[in-house]
């Protein structure tokens, strides 16, 4: 039987003037979990939202990229790849189509890894693929 995982994240999304009008309302809204920092969010600035707070776009694309390297460096670790320092700059492309649903199209990542070894390349860069088939993000 496969082992399951709970989680909880509460939205809270308030104005005083409400829904009474498109253009009117505020997009932004404050993400919590239970004993952890708030995030301020908002929408994507091409859909009225705030660009200084993060967007749920920004927000699925950070999951990816977070999800992939926490796999990583544990498959490194137990596969005695030491990483030294591990950054990425991923990319994503959301399609809008002309009802204004949309998806995520595509995903890269561009991650860039220092490791101890330059013996334990060839092995750090097959993790890649590994790490991609256990992230649970990435698989939903």
């Amino acid at each position: 039987m496969a082992k399951q995982h709970q989680y909880k994240v509460a939205v809270l999304w308030q104005d005083d003037n409400g829904t009474s009008g498109y253009t009117s309302y505020s997009r932004d809204h404050i993400i919590t979990v239970a004993g952890k920092p708030a995030i301020d969010a908002s929408s994507d600035p091409s859909f009225r939202g705030n660009p200084a707070k993060y967007n749920p776009e920004e927000l699925f694309l950070a999951s990816i990229s977070n999800c992939h390297m926490l796999w990583y460096l544990h498959l490194c670790a137990v596969n005695g790849v030491i990483v030294l320092d591990y950054r990425d700059n991923a990319r994503g492309t959301m399609e809008e189509q002309a009802d204004g649903s949309g998806k995520f199209t595509h995903v890269t990542l561009h991650p860039t890894v220092t490791i101890s070894s330059n013996e334990m390349i060839s092995k750090a860069e097959e993790l890649h693929s590994e790490a991609n088939k256990y992230c649970f993000i990435a698989n939903s």
